[in-house]
């Protein structure tokens, strides 16, 4: 009996075995799986790990308060404007369901904000008292091929009298002389009038017409309404005179893609009251333009696509904050859509070739300096991929004394599979600028996210390798640039992918934040829709995880461009470093606010004496963090200074 009781169990043993091995065998890869995730995610929760590689940490808004952040903006407040208007979501641009957050990072707390317009794919920068200047955005949403109903396009209105300007109506029809098809305006038009041309001595030679655009469309549906060739529109509603001296040129009018528009709202974001307040409209409308505070406090508008879905023809423009208008610039200079424009220390600006998209492949592609007033240009020669640098990432290399320029990746134009690993570096100082190659990524990268750190490095992450994350291509991987030894040192993975539509900001304690991501697709196979990236990360670089960090606190909230201030710290004799950053203002892998400026110092006991460089085009009017590092590159938390 004994015998037979222990087959029985030998036989039980036997059987439980080979089910366990059997269920082994069926899960052994979701076990490998899971068993790895654990392991990685008690590697990461290291200490010493992340003493070397930092720590990334998901934030994510209850329900209520998600949105798709396309812009995000760091105030003078610690706290962050975070910009959708609609999101690159028709739904809601059709409803006007426009929306703006502001989030406290360090108290969690998120509040939603009025929003007057539909701000996506604005412009932005900070201007001298705080104010948040933020122009153009959405006036309509594309229409891909296919989509498109009725047959329309661009209408050139000529004036040919130089005694008058004339103002078109919206409903305007045109009327073509051979084709004899109407099209219809969809919006209103001001035409200025001729210009008189007289040769040396004074001799009349001929009125060279004032010239109007404006989109028009068949007043019907059908590709019967499309017309082929260039034509003469009489227009209608005009006697004696004005029929004669305005006429519309147009070219094929037809049922192709057609594209954003933009409009000419501006607006100031008040940091303290948190609200928009609206200024004067720009001249042109603008979506997808680059904001650059110049020297004096006043803003250059460049580029973006018009009211009618035209790249601007090189009508850039200027906003003064004292009298809240805006002007043309003396010359016409052309740009892709953000542009990314940084003000250098003689006053002009540098150009570094980075853009995020629209324009032609031929023009105003190559990188440069460029002065404003007299619009001379000159290239850099010398840069590797020039056919890739659409959503490249550009950064102002710390300390910005410098003037060297670091250019991250880049893809081909439009919607192109082409991606670059590679860096580029340009010293503006050198007698003889020209670009060379700096350390290369693992992996050709549009749309990497750059942010300058408190000790003079800087954060690179994310991004993808194809067009909009296409086929799963999002890069989860981080790098921290040293540009003292221009070197790449890996850190941390971050845990959500980053592409289109995707930006980081420094913030004042010394951590990075990232918002965004806008995938087309939501799978390998490109078969699913994409889902906007609704979650924040905050990456914790490594220098907070040292045993303690540099106080700092008092001094003022005030200091001129060439004048002191002091503060105090418990560990001033330890500090070796004195940075003033300005803050972010990221959108579409382009932010040409951030600055890292060196600042001269001198400690004396428990006090810190610093000193702000007088060159009003290195320190651009505005508030700033002040941080200090100590010997061992640990940065304090930052506090805020004012430049007047």
């Amino acid at each position: 009996m004994k015998d037979q009781a222990g087959r029985r169990r030998a036989r039980r043993l036997a059987i439980g075995t080979a089910v366990v091995l059997a269920l082994a065998g069926m899960n052994g890869p979701w076990l490998y799986r899971f068993g790895s995730q654990r392991y990685h995610q008690y590697t990461i929760d290291k200490p010493e790990y992340k003493a070397q590689n930092g720590h990334w940490q998901i934030i994510e808004f209850p329900e209520e308060y998600r949105q798709d952040t396309i812009h995000a903006v760091l105030l003078h407040t610690g706290k962050v404007l975070l910009v959708a208007g609609s999101g690159n979501n028709q739904v809601n641009f059709d409803k006007k369901r426009f929306d703006s957050r502001i989030w406290d990072p360090v108290k969690g707390t998120i509040k939603k904000v009025p929003t007057p317009n539909d701000l996506f794919c604005t412009g932005h920068t900070q201007l001298d008292n705080g104010d948040i200047l933020i122009a153009g955005g959405t006036k309509r949403y594309e229409k891909l091929k296919g989509d498109v109903t009725k047959a329309g396009g661009l209408m050139i209105v000529h004036n040919e009298n130089p005694d008058k300007p004339i103002t078109l109506p919206a409903g305007t029809g045109f009327t073509g002389r051979a084709n004899g098809k109407t099209f219809v305006s969809k919006d209103p038009v001001l035409v200025p009038r001729a210009k008189k041309v007289f040769d040396g001595t004074g001799r009349f030679l001929r009125n060279d017409p004032g010239l109007g655009r404006i989109y028009v469309e068949a007043q019907q549906s059908g590709s019967q309404y499309e017309t082929g060739t260039q034509d003469n529109y009489r227009i209608r509603g005009l006697t004696g005179a004005d029929a004669r001296n305005t006429y519309g040129i147009a070219q094929k009018l037809a049922l192709d893609k057609k594209d954003f528009q933009g409009i000419r709202d501006a607006y100031e974001f008040d940091p303290v009251a948190e609200k928009y307040i609206k200024v004067d409209p720009m001249n042109e409308a603008r979506w997808y333009p680059t904001l650059t505070t110049l020297g004096d406090g006043r803003i250059l508008s460049v580029s973006g696509l018009d009211d009618i879905g035209q790249l601007v023809p090189g009508k850039n423009e200027i906003f003064d904050p004292g009298t809240k208008k805006w002007t043309y610039t003396p010359k016409i200079r052309q740009f892709p859509t953000y542009p990314a424009l940084f003000l250098m220390q003689n006053g002009k600006v540098f150009y570094s070739g980075s853009n995020a998209g629209y324009g032609p492949a031929d023009v105003g592609r190559d990188p440069g300096v460029w002065d404003v007033d007299s619009n001379k240009f000159t290239k850099v020669p010398g840069l590797s991929d020039p056919n890739m640098m659409e959503t490249s990432g550009t950064v102002l290399l710390p300390p910005a004394q410098d003037e060297r320029y670091m250019v991250i990746g880049g893809g081909g134009v439009g919607e192109s599979a082409l991606s670059t690993n590679r860096t580029r570096l340009v010293d503006l100082k050198a007698k003889n600028p020209h670009f060379v190659d700096g350390p290369t990524l693992e992996k050709g990268t549009r749309y990497p996210q750059s942010s300058i750190l408190p000790d003079d490095t800087v954060l690179v992450s994310g991004g993808s390798e194809d067009y909009r994350g296409r086929s799963d291509s999002d890069i989860l991987q981080a790098r921290i640039y040293h540009p003292d030894t221009n070197t790449l040192q890996r850190v941390a993975d971050p845990l959500v992918g980053r592409n289109y539509h995707s930006g980081s900001l420094l913030l004042p304690d010394g951590r990075v934040m990232f918002f965004g991501s806008d995938s087309l697709y939501g799978d390998r196979a490109n078969t699913k829709p994409g889902k906007f990236e609704q979650r924040i990360e905050i990456y914790t670089p490594p220098y907070l995880y040292r045993d303690a960090r540099p106080s700092l606190s008092g001094g003022p909230a005030t200091i001129a461009r060439g004048a002191s201030g002091t503060f105090t710290s418990q560990h001033a004799s330890s500090i070796k470093k004195v940075r003033l950053i300005r803050p972010s203002a990221s959108t579409h892998v382009t932010d040409v606010d951030q600055r890292s400026i060196a600042l001269d110092f001198k400690t004396s006991g428990a006090t810190i004496t610093v000193t702000v460089p007088k060159n009003r085009n290195l320190v651009q009017s505005g508030w700033y963090m002040l941080f200090v590092d100590d010997d061992q590159g640990t940065p304090s938390v930052a506090q805020w200074v004012k430049v007047p």
